[in-house]
């Protein structure tokens, strides 16, 4: 089941895939986004109740989606890289840590912009907003701690034990809306996938949201992809394979 990763523990062949992989990522999302974020920002009417303050959602709703979403690809990263001791996997578990952490802080940054004229504070410890700044100090955790240590094995395994057992706190920030009292909201676009429930905004602000959606994961995979590639070149510069990518610029 688990044979076709053997080819991509040699970091030419995952180099080599990531080539591929990039131009599918990268256009189509800075064109999603672009499209998305002009949609939203500027096209989509005002909310009834909100006005144009919820427009920030846009924004905060694909970063908070994605934040969880590459921790879960980081965790899978760590999994892989101590179960099969998959060099390459290591590396993405730290190409994988910033995208996250930025998209982490991000989703807080403008949760607070959003949450100061709906709730007239900046902060709250409130269940979900605790949950996601825990998930911001797990990314700078892996990241410190792949760092911490001598010998980079070591660093990457006590990175990757962490970012496995952190995982547990995504579920804990998805249901956190329904197992305590909080001031945030549900969440409108798992509530319709995993319910299979009908939206509960107007098609008119629902599919900008979709765009957006769409084109954060095609940007931030691609930033990913991008530093993977370089964290490869960086650990391979010595071999013929990458003197020659890297006097040839392919």
């Amino acid at each position: 089941m688990w044979r076709w990763l053997h080819p991509y523990a040699k970091p030419e062949a995952t180099y080599r895939l990531n080539k591929k992989l990039l131009p599918w990522f990268a256009w189509p999302g800075v064109v999603l986004l672009a499209v998305g974020l002009v949609w939203g920002l500027v096209f989509a009417p005002a909310d009834y109740q909100q006005g144009d303050s919820y427009r920030i959602i846009f924004i905060h709703v694909p970063s908070a989606m994605w934040a969880m979403g590459f921790y879960v690809g980081m965790a899978v990263a760590a999994l892989i890289a101590v179960v099969w001791q998959i060099r390459t996997a290591e590396w993405a578990l730290m190409a994988i840590a910033p995208v996250g952490a930025v998209l982490t802080f991000i989703s807080l940054f403008t949760g607070a912009i959003w949450g100061h004229p709906m709730w007239g504070t900046w902060w709250i410890w409130d269940a979900r907003l605790t949950s996601q700044l825990i998930l911001l100090f797990l990314y700078l955790g892996v990241m410190a701690l792949y760092v911490a240590f001598e010998d980079q094995r070591t660093g990457a395994k006590a990175a990757g034990i962490l970012a496995m057992v952190g995982v547990i706190n995504i579920p804990i920030i998805h249901y956190s809306v329904y197992w305590w009292n909080t001031l945030h909201q549900g969440s409108t676009i798992t509530q319709m996938v995993t319910r299979l429930e009908a939206p509960t905004m107007p098609a008119e602000m629902l599919w900008p949201l979709l765009v957006n959606l769409f084109g954060f994961l095609g940007v931030c995979a691609a930033l990913v992809i991008m530093r993977l590639n370089n964290e490869i070149l960086r650990r391979e510069v010595r071999r013929p394979w990458a003197i020659a990518i890297l006097k040839g610029g392919q």
